[in-house]
This record gives structure tokens, C-alpha cells and sequence, in this order.
């Protein structure tokens, strides 16, 4: 197998599981989230930003050891929309993560704690948010497969 190939199936293998995490979180969080939920939710949060780095270190090891060489990806506008979109993802991903972070102290000093549900409603504000941007990553990537942008 070459490493073209094996860099794409590994670079498509890691987007589709970041999008099975964030559907998770999308789910997972919701009002009335006690114990178990913030806990499961606490790991979800994790490996998403855990896929997110993988995602990251294999797709730029696509673009320096690919077939379409980094040439191609420097150049081109739909690859820094793209690039740009996954930046603004992540971003959206700070203040959620910042807040079940919290969640899990709040549940490590009270068993029976139970996150504000303002809290909650922001955090499900940039997760809705982070999925309306997570629409425009294929978007691009479909335009730049097929050289627009060059």
C-alpha cells in the first residue's frame, strides 16, 4: 500500500470518528445532566480533542507526504477555508469543554451535583454552533478535491 493511500484512509478513518464523538457530545449534552452523564460526558470531551489532534498530525502528514504534495494545499483557497473552519470548530470547542471541566470538580465535591442549566444552555449554544461550521469542512474539502480554490 502506498503512503498516499494509507494517509487518506487514516486521515478519513479519524474525521468520521470525530464526527461519531461530536455527535455523542451533541446528544450527550442536555438538561437535567447529572453524575454519570458529566462523567461520560468528561470522556467524550476528552477523546474528541484526542481524535481532534490526530485528525490534525495525520492530515498534516498528508500534506507533506501525499501524492498532491504541500504545494498544492499552500496554494489553495478551499484548503484555508477548510483549515479555517476547523480552527473556528476548535475555538467553539473551548468554552464547553471549560465548562465540564468544571462540572466534573463540582460533581468531585458533591455527589449530587447538577450543572446550572444556563451553563448548559451555553455550552449546547457553541455545540450547535460548532455543527452548523462542522457542515462547511466537507464542503470544502469536496471543492478541493477537485482543484477549486487553485
Amino acid at each position: 500500500m502506498d503512503i498516499d493511500l494509507f494517509l487518506a484512509i487514516a486521515h478519513h478513518l479519524a474525521v468520521f470518528a470525530l464526527v461519531g464523538i461530536f455527535a455523542a457530545e451533541f446528544v450527550l449534552l442536555r438538561p437535567g445532566m447529572a453524575g454519570p452523564g458529566i462523567r461520560q460526558l468528561g470522556r467524550i470531551d476528552a477523546a474528541y480533542g484526542g481524535v481532534a489532534a490526530l485528525v490534525i498530525i495525520v492530515g498534516i502528514f498528508r500534506v507533506i507526504f501525499g501524492a498532491s504534495g504541500w504545494e498544492y494545499y499552500v496554494g489553495n483557497l478551499a484548503f484555508w477555508a477548510k483549515m479555517a473552519a476547523f480552527l473556528v470548530m476548535g475555538l467553539l470547542t473551548i468554552p464547553p469543554t471549560l465548562a465540564i471541566r468544571r462540572w466534573q470538580k463540582g460533581l468531585e465535591s458533591d455527589a449530587g451535583y447538577v450543572p446550572p442549566a444556563a451553563d448548559i444552555a451555553a455550552s449546547r449554544q457553541f455545540i450547535h454552533l460548532q455543527a452548523v461550521v462542522l457542515l462547511l469542512i466537507p464542503i470544502f474539502a469536496a471543492a478541493m478535491a477537485r482543484g477549486y480554490g487553485s
